[in-house]
């Protein structure tokens, strides 16, 4: 353990050159709005076919959320994840499986582990770590952000999470990044109308995490007492919206619609090539893509 917080402490120094350098936002830059949309649409629709694919095991359980999600679109937009998950809460119970015997309540206690540090965990550790957070993580957490219409300093925010993950590694955090998931739900328009008050939505979200984070071991014991059926659709049906608004912006424009498509359906087959995540090769696929119709498109030019 002291070695691997000497790696995750190696790595945050990693993510802070990244962004203090300017490099990542200077890669990001160059990759088209489509591309980008397309990415965080292929990483959210995983979890969107896992929301149906629930059904196989649990459909009366997977198709009244469905119907709960409908009615709440249609009549409470805003509440209709909070009415679903009500709906299936009280379907559970009321079928006896909640399994109330694995719930524990426990304050969270922070722990030292002073850091020591090895070449070895540097390479085997670090690197690869440094390598999935930004390709994997805050890549589509910049794309998730693009994506919703905000022009955010990438760099500074970046250099933020590098450092929040040097002083928190100690106790356990690691790799702190830009998550495109909760991303995609606090600045979608379910969150608020206007989107100059869509913060509100990712306050409450860290609130609700410090929460989480005090009762770490309840909120676990939480979660398995429900089937995991639940936690899969409430997450697929939550991220319905921004799925949508992704792939509506990737395909709209002619130009990049072959590429975009290329980026979203290597980014949605989970492929991993040498430790690396789909998110990471859905980018180079759809670059690629770019690359060879531009490179035609000139060649015919007179």
């Amino acid at each position: 353990m002291p070695q691997a917080v000497g790696a995750f402490m190696a790595c945050a120094v990693l993510i802070i050159l990244s962004g203090a350098t300017g490099w990542f936002e200077r890669v990001m830059n160059r990759i088209p709005m489509a591309i980008a949309s397309a990415l965080l649409a292929g990483v959210l629709a995983r979890f969107g076919l896992q929301a149906f694919a629930a059904a196989q095991t649990a459909l009366p359980l997977v198709l009244t959320m469905l119907l709960a999600y409908l009615l709440g679109r249609r009549f409470l937009p805003r509440y209709a994840v909070p009415l679903t998950l009500a709906a299936a809460v009280a379907l559970v119970v009321a079928n006896g499986q909640f399994n109330t015997g694995v719930l524990t309540l426990q304050w969270a206690v922070p722990v030292f582990t002073a850091p020591e540090f090895t070449f070895s965990a540097f390479v085997s550790l670090a690197l690869p770590l440094f390598i999935v957070t930004m390709a994997s993580q805050n890549l589509p957490g910049v794309a998730a952000i693009r994506a919703a219409g905000y022009a955010m300093p990438i760099s500074r925010i970046i250099t933020l999470t590098g450092v929040a993950t040097l002083v928190l590694a100690p106790f356990g955090a690691f790799a702190l990044n830009l998550s495109a998931i909760t991303a995609a739900i606090c600045m979608g328009e379910e969150a608020h109308p206007d989107k100059h008050k869509r913060y509100t939505a990712a306050v409450a979200c860290g609130l609700i995490y410090i929460a989480i984070g005090l009762v770490g071991a309840a909120v676990t014991g939480l979660l398995l007492a429900f089937p995991k059926e639940l936690v899969l659709a409430i997450a697929g049906l939550a991220l319905l919206g921004s799925i949508g608004g992704g792939l509506h912006a990737a395909l709209r424009d002619d130009t990049h619609r072959e590429a975009a498509l290329i980026t979203f359906l290597v980014t949605l087959s989970g492929v991993v090539i040498g430790g690396i995540g789909s998110a990471f090769w859905g980018v180079v696929a759809g670059a690629l893509a770019l690359t060879v119709q531009g490179y035609g498109s000139r060649k015919n030019t007179p």
